[in-house]
């Protein structure tokens, strides 16, 4: 029995008593992968990136392993939501335009200590001021630094159209704009890497684009770390007692660790590693977070229909943001169909054997995104469910 036909007879037998759409996290795996992640950031903490997870017990139960402190969050009403939750870390990735929840922060101690903010631009101070309905508590204040490898004069660019801010200068004046202004203080810089925390580097038989990517990295790296700590030296001139440089993600958290200028990482992808996070040369981890399907039709010698499983990842559209079936080994999708709204037939031989009401075990493209399909994710340990836990969704949010 190969070791994927061993996994897919746990999780059978594991939910045995479930019916299927079902989703589950491996436990096992989850944990093997954080034990992966901290070893990769070297002493260094890592933040926990909150959209790659999705589900406040899952994120409680990585907080309370070493090597983890704080979360980083993906819109303000969320990192509110998980500061009255208990979680007292929270930074918020994202600028908002937010004023409900921003006037949250302006009334309440309790959350401004909890949640940063993330700004790159002067207007986002006055927009929060003007968000402020009469609530006079400081905000805390983190910039974000663009991380683009630029070339030509910046004909060609590289990485996520994100912040604006790219040079010591003009992140030492935003620093500036922040002291001068009453009821802010300034506490961190985040900068993050996608180009290379987020793009594989070891494609399947692509050996040439495989090799160009690295090449890409490397320079790209380099880069960002002479301009990095140039930022961050130009920035505690105007804010010494700054507390944290958040950089990096699941790809790239070994070479982010190294840089002397960081003090923290961010990574959450790599805790339930999708498919999008197979095609790594620095890291290898192990599927966590899958789901199942079950079989409905049998159409005919060499196919089944599954309900369901058109789950496709945001990003720009592509044969990588689709789920894979997994498990049984050998299936293939239709390529006239795919994975559809309400069924999904698939092909090979493998089809041969399933019975109706089998499941089939699908990865996922994105982390977190999985939990929008679902309420709750079974927890698996060894061969059996040993607890349910809503997801975000299932607690009643759905906050992008």
């Amino acid at each position: 029995m190969t070791p994927r036909a061993a996994d897919r007879a746990r999780f059978d037998r594991a939910t045995a008593h479930l019916d299927a759409p079902v989703a589950i996290v491996d436990l096992d795996a989850f944990d093997a992968n954080a034990d992966d992640l901290v070893r990769r950031a070297a002493g260094k903490p890592l933040r926990v990136a909150s959209k790659s997870v999705r589900c406040r017990a899952l994120l409680e139960r990585v907080l309370a392993r070493d090597g983890f402190a704080g979360i980083m969050s993906f819109t303000l009403a969320e990192s509110v939501w998980l500061a009255r939750s208990g979680f007292e870390d929270v930074l918020l990735a994202y600028p908002s335009a937010d004023r409900a929840g921003f006037a949250e922060l302006a009334h309440d101690p309790k959350l401004a200590a909890a949640v940063t903010v993330m700004i790159d631009d002067p207007a986002q101070l006055r927009l929060i001021d003007d968000a402020r309905d009469g609530g006079r508590e400081e905000i805390r204040v983190c910039l974000e630094l663009d991380t683009s490898w630029q070339l030509l004069g910046g004909r060609v660019r590289i990485g996520a159209l994100r912040s604006p801010l790219r040079t010591p200068g003009q992140l030492a004046d935003l620093a500036r704009a922040v002291a001068r202004r009453p009821g802010f203080r300034l506490v961190g810089i985040m900068a993050y890497e996608g180009h290379v925390a987020g793009v594989g580097d070891a494609l399947a038989g692509r050996p040439v684009r495989s090799r160009a990517i690295r090449l890409m990295q490397a320079a790209a790296r380099k880069e960002l770390a002479v301009r990095r700590g140039e930022v961050v030296r130009a920035v505690r001139a105007v804010a010494p007692d700054l507390e944290f440089v958040n950089g990096g993600g699941t790809g790239s958290v070994q070479h982010t660790a190294a840089e002397d200028a960081v003090t923290e990482i961010a990574a959450g992808s790599g805790l339930y590693v999708p498919r999008l996070f197979d095609n790594y040369t620095s890291f290898s981890g192990r599927p966590a977070a899958l789901f199942a399907q079950p079989v409905v039709r049998r159409p005919g010698v060499g196919v089944v229909t599954v309900l369901g499983g058109g789950y496709p990842a945001s990003g720009a559209a592509g044969a990588d943001r689709l789920p894979v079936p997994y498990l049984p080994e050998g299936l293939r999708y239709d390529a006239q169909e795919g994975p559809g709204e309400v069924q999904t037939p698939l092909l090979g031989s493998a089809a041969d054997d399933l019975l109706l009401g089998d499941k089939v075990w699908f990865r996922h493209a994105k982390a977190g995104e999985l939990c929008e399909r679902f309420e709750v994710l079974h927890l698996v340990e060894g061969d059996a469910v040993t607890a349910a836990v809503p997801t975000y969704r299932g607690e009643g949010y759905t906050f992008l």
